[in-house]
């Protein structure tokens, strides 16, 4: 039997028995005593969390069961386990950083020299591509975790009003433009509100619910329409080509022949504010006909501009 064989036998015996001796291993797989200490210090480079007693009741314990045992990739699935994490490269913070940075390690050294080649052309030539943030996320994987636990957190919070003292029941955390977002259940507003978790301060306090509540994927499909307003833009050529790019219009996008098109289909009211700086950036590629409140938005916010440019 080949060593590579060997070793994969000892740790799936070793992760399953978490407790064991050295003359355990050599009897069930009729090795020496002298090898089965080899062994183990292998595993033991390789990742395996064993600690070693000494003594006459001595013997090995294994910390943690969690380990998996080796798999197999193919040259194109270790790139492609490479281009995933090049694309999570370009956020300043991530939940299992640290773990990321120890599979990508892992990996690379078990690759072969072409392999290795391969990947190291592939980063060089193809990029997942975000904008790349310096600002601090410190409370991501606090946050994270008690979505998980399904936790509750008080939290300061830095609004458009000043800091704020926060009472929410997180759903999990997504990621959008280099900036990581919380959905989450204010009690105070009695509603889910969504918060960017960079502004949060500190965590005060966490603390358990005995009841579940839905989770991000749920979040995600359960968008509905409790106020509805009517949305009817018109666009240009450049209208479109914008709008079609905007993962929450490009499905609504109704295009003529001559590549002009419109929007006419109903949104929530909570919306019209998110949606008023993508208009107005557009200026007059997009005019807008409904609804009133979305025009006087924009009117407000060029007056405004306006006002701050008038010649003294």
């Amino acid at each position: 039997m080949s060593k590579a064989k060997r070793l994969l036998d000892i740790l799936l015996f070793a992760s399953a028995k978490k407790k064991f001796t050295a003359q355990e291993i050599a009897d069930e797989f009729r090795i020496s005593v002298r090898t089965v200490h080899r062994y183990i210090l292998d595993l033991s480079d390789m990742g395996l969390p064993v600690y070693a007693e000494q003594g006459r009741n001595g013997g090995y314990t294994v910390l943690s069961s969690k380990m998996l045992p080796p798999i197999l990739f193919t040259e194109e699935e270790a790139v492609a386990i490479f281009f995933a994490f090049q694309s999570l490269s370009y956020y300043r913070d991530l939940p299992f950083d640290a773990e990321i940075s120890s599979v990508a390690q892992k990996l690379y050294r078990s690759l072969q020299v072409d392999a290795k080649g391969k990947v190291d052309k592939v980063c060089s030539y193809i990029a997942f591509w975000n904008p790349k943030r310096t600002i601090d996320t410190p409370f991501l994987k606090d946050t994270l975790e008690a979505a998980i636990e399904n936790k509750n957190i008080h939290m300061h919070y830095e609004s458009k009003g000043g800091t704020k003292t926060k009472h929410i029941r997180p759903i999990g955390v997504y990621a959008h433009d280099g900036l990581w977002y919380l959905p989450a259940f204010d009690y105070t507003k009695q509603k889910v509100l969504l918060y960017r978790i960079d502004r949060i301060l500190s965590i005060i306090s966490t603390e358990e619910n005995k009841d579940e509540y839905m989770n991000l994927e749920q979040w995600f499909g359960s968008y509905e329409i409790k106020q509805p307003v009517r949305l009817h833009v018109q666009l240009t050529q450049e209208g479109v080509r914008q709008c079609k790019s905007v993962p929450s219009l490009e499905g609504i996008v109704i295009i003529h022949e001559d590549g002009t098109g419109y929007i006419d289909s109903p949104i929530d009211k909570g919306e019209i504010d998110f949606s008023m700086p993508l208009f107005y950036r557009l200026g007059p590629h997009a005019r807008v006909i409904e609804p009133q409140e979305l025009i006087d938005g924009m009117r407000k916010h060029a007056e405004g501009i306006l006002m701050m440019y008038q010649d003294n």
